[in-house]
């Protein structure tokens, strides 16, 4: 069985359609890349697998249709990452992470002991050791964002969406990121679908990659197997005369590198 599909979906504001008849399959434990331009439907796709945007088609997950779900239910089988938390009010970052377990919670329940312990866990393992008691609000952005990974780790979804979440990352943690990503969905037996502002850090990250352009999915790219010339003849669709190539670095580990030949 199909770990995760999108089929046929669509989504439209008034007149101007966003995605048109997407369709595409994820396997278990992988991590694929989102590439495309600004307004190429990247968030959308996002918030329309999610449930946060009304759309046309249908998404399976392990054999259940997330359209026919209800909100606490599909906060269960899938988490989302936005661009910007939404969170304006004063919470320590502890608090921010276990909101991560509100779906999992009666009303008026509060964190189990070992809720907190896998909370102080997931924190450290996103960075950010001894800012447990720290206000939220008064991180960078990238610590927000590292923060809200962690809170998206900790609900154990199946399937994790995550909208651009190395924008505000530095060189490190972004490679760090994506490297904690990677492993956690081996471990976990889950899959993210993730929007990416870096095509490089897409490439040297992601298992696959789908390209999208105008709400439609022109090009899958497989990494790990396609050779550079393939790669290269798509990925031109999005970013103009490009190349790739390969480098080392200091440990021998491989890594593409793609440079703008008309900059």
């Amino acid at each position: 069985m199909t770990f995760f599909s999108v089929n046929n979906l669509s989504v439209n504001y008034g007149k101007q359609n966003i995605l048109s008849n997407l369709s595409f399959e994820l396997e278990a434990s992988s991590t694929i890349g989102i590439l495309g331009a600004n307004g190429s439907g990247k968030t959308t796709l996002l918030k329309s697998i999610c449930g946060i945007l009304p759309h046309g088609g249908s998404c399976v997950l392990e054999g259940t249709t997330l359209e026919t779900q209800k909100p606490g239910q599909l906060a269960k089988l899938c988490s989302y990452i936005p661009q910007r938390s939404g969170i304006s009010i004063d919470l320590s970052v502890l608090d921010v992470v276990l909101m991560g377990f509100y779906p999992h919670l009666g009303i008026l329940e509060h964190p189990s002991f070992e809720m907190k312990e896998k909370a102080l866990h997931l924190i450290h393992l996103v960075g950010l050791t001894g800012k447990e008691n720290h206000n939220y609000l008064h991180l960078s952005e990238g610590q927000k964002q590292l923060c809200i990974l962690a809170r998206t780790l900790v609900a154990n979804s199946k399937l994790l969406l995550l909208d651009e979440p190395e924008s505000a990352l530095d060189f490190h943690f972004r490679h760090k990121m994506l490297k904690l990503i990677c492993k956690w969905n081996i471990e976990n037996h889950c899959t993210a679908l993730i929007s990416l502002h870096d095509p490089m850090l897409a490439l040297n990250s992601c298992d696959s990659l789908l390209l999208l352009s105008d709400g439609h999915i022109i090009a899958t790219l497989h990494p790990k197997t396609d050779s550079l010339s393939s790669m290269e003849e798509k990925l031109c669709s999005l970013y103009g005369d490009i190349s790739l190539t390969t480098c080392a670095n200091k440990h021998g580990q491989k890594q593409l590198v793609m440079l703008g030949e008309s900059l």
